[in-house]
């Protein structure tokens, strides 16, 4: 108790900084949970896609999917399936299989075979290369299977886009309105080429 007392005198004496106190220890940090996630029941990611929700039968459905790990906050999400193996016009544009913008943040999936039209049954708006609905991927047989990816973006707004001139037009205005309101991605995958 003296050897304190001198120190705090001898320290007030000749102006000192007093000792500093130790800080506790700080408390672990918390694992960061599981992001945002997209699945299908109807193939393992990666996998190859079975043949009903492709352009090998006359009429593709589309699959059932579901995302979980949502953000806080989310308020809407938008889906975007292509075929990055292809090149549009030798650009950078990827084949659009199906975009559907203005999906309710309330959301956990999308069920199978969702209808076409410019609007689906929960006021989200949709678009392909195929018009209002979804295209089935659609590889040809004679080179290698194409890698089909999903991608699910959840954001912190609902964005009202309008159809444009075609696919491309409308995914460029959709991904511009996106900017900055990003809060999680996910993505899964699907391999297909036609059968011989």
């Amino acid at each position: 108790m003296r050897s304190l007392l001198f120190v705090l005198l001898f320290a007030f004496v000749l102006n000192l900084p007093l000792p500093a106190q130790q800080a506790p220890p700080a408390a672990p940090a918390a694992p960061a949970g599981p992001g945002l996630t997209i699945t299908t029941a109807a193939w393992p990611d990666g996998d190859d896609i079975p043949l009903k929700y492709t352009q090998a039968v006359p009429s593709p459905v589309s699959p059932a999917l579901t995302w979980t790990n949502v953000p806080p906050g989310t308020r809407s999400f938008v889906l975007h399936m292509h075929d990055p193996d292809v090149s549009i016009n030798k650009t950078t544009n990827t084949q659009v299989h199906w975009l559907v913008w203005g999906i309710p943040g309330t959301a956990t999936g999308l069920s199978e075979g969702q209808q076409q039209g410019e609007k689906l049954p929960d006021g989200s708006r949709q678009v392909s290369a195929s018009g209002q609905v979804y295209r089935g991927p659609g590889a040809r047989a004679a080179g290698p299977k194409h890698h089909y990816t999903f991608e699910l973006y959840a954001l912190d707004t609902t964005i009202d886009v309008a159809h444009g001139a075609n696919e491309q037009d409308t995914r460029a205005a959709v991904f511009a309105a996106m900017n900055g309101h990003i809060l999680g991605k996910a993505v899964m995958a699907g391999l297909f080429k036609r059968p011989q």
